[in-house]
């Protein structure tokens, strides 16, 4: 076999794997992934095809795998793959391009045989954590996970919060995104407070009790661009 046919079934295989961890991917992305041409991948999508593996073009949009079609026989609960995704932010911190380069490699793997439903929960988390460089590794909190559970299915949240003055009241909050404070290692979760009618940051470790409720909410249209520029510079004392 020639090194380019070599080469070739190396990124069909490869192509397939990315397929598999995303819900949709764009020609572009691939041709990107792979630094080949746009003509190419289209070749390398009618190959998998005739391969047999079902993929499923939507014009305009990018190219899916038919529900239920996956190649490892592994499965991840939700839970398990939301913590992943979050070691995976962790991870891109680190000064260590080897450490980086590898981790990265495998989450794409771990995301390969995650169901669709998983993959749009991880989807949505990956953009929604924002981790700092930290070195402590104190832990303060221990609802992380269902936080990110309740901001990626869009469930409230009933709070009972102890502010930085000592005030205590109770809160209902649509989560919106998650971020670490880096210098004393503190994880924050901004949310919409239907209380004050207006978006507030939690820290999680002064959140005394945290109820998650089966009351979904509205997807928030305001990205975290739009957030910061308007919260940036205004003390938001929760």
């Amino acid at each position: 076999m020639h090194d380019s046919e070599t080469s070739r079934l190396s990124r069909l295989a490869a192509i397939l794997t990315l397929l598999q961890t995303k819900r949709l991917l764009t020609a572009t992305e691939i041709a990107r992934r792979f630094q080949v041409s746009i003509r190419t991948v289209y070749r390398d999508i009618r190959a998998l095809e005739a391969a047999g593996v079902p993929v499923y073009t939507e014009e305009g949009k990018g190219y899916s795998l038919l529900e239920g079609y996956r190649l490892p026989p592994v499965a991840f609960t939700e839970n398990e793959a939301l913590a992943l995704i979050t070691a995976e932010q962790l991870v891109q911190t680190s000064k260590d391009a080897s450490l980086i380069r590898e981790f990265s490699e495998a989450i794409v793997k771990i995301k390969a045989v995650l169901s669709h439903r998983n993959k749009t929960a991880v989807d949505l988390l990956s953009r929604r954590v924002v981790i700092g460089s930290n070195m402590e590794q104190t832990r303060s909190s221990d609802i992380l996970i269902d936080a990110q559970r309740a901001l990626t299915s869009h469930k409230l949240i009933e709070i009972e919060y102890t502010a930085s003055d000592g005030r205590e009241s109770k809160r209902v909050i649509e989560p919106f995104l998650l971020y670490n404070y880096s210098l004393e290692n503190y994880w924050i979760l901004v949310a919409f407070c239907r209380n004050k009618n207006d978006f507030r940051a939690f820290r999680l470790d002064r959140i005394r009790k945290a109820v998650f409720l089966d009351t979904t909410f509205e997807p928030h249209t305001m990205t975290i661009e739009q957030y910061v520029k308007k919260y940036a510079r205004t003390y938001n004392n929760p």
